[in-house]
């Protein structure tokens, strides 16, 4: 009896083992995907502020060009 007893809960452990690591790999790809999706928002914000630079500089050199004429 108390081998059986033994192997049961040595059934257990391995089960609670694997699904131990199998959470942990989750976890890690979880995270692993939420730096992607924030060096994506950085780019998109890095993008946007340049769109914005580059369209007050056509700005104002068209302004300042009228001015010659």
């Amino acid at each position: 009896m108390h081998r059986l007893i033994t192997f049961i809960l040595g059934l257990i452990l391995i089960g609670q083992h694997h699904l131990d690591v199998a959470i942990e790999g989750r976890r890690r790809r979880d995270e692993r995907g939420s730096v992607t999706i924030e060096n994506v928002l950085w780019a998109v914000a890095v993008i946007a502020i340049v769109a914005i630079v580059v369209a007050a500089i056509r700005t104002f050199v068209t302004n300042e060009s009228n001015k010659i004429r």
